[in-house]
């Protein structure tokens, strides 16, 4: 049987407190009451939540991600 170090409990303390953490936020109350309301983004002038908005951000970001990594200088 393989000994537990120091280093290896603290590590496996932290893990099993962290992952009840993450169970407990879990946890909704029976009488939780949310209101959402959803307003029609399209009509009004919320162009942060177009998709086309974000592919082309994002197609832009590879392209200078791209140009960037391949370097620019002349190769002699």
């Amino acid at each position: 049987m393989k000994k537990f170090n120091a280093l290896t409990r603290i590590q496996f303390f932290l893990l099993s407190m962290f992952a009840s953490v993450m169970a407990f936020a879990q946890e909704a109350a029976d009488d939780l009451n949310v209101d959402v309301d959803v307003d029609d983004a399209t009509a009004g002038g919320d162009w942060m939540s177009n998709p086309l908005v974000w592919v082309i951000g994002a197609l832009v970001l590879i392209l200078i991600i791209a140009l960037v990594a391949r370097g620019g200088g002349s190769r002699d």
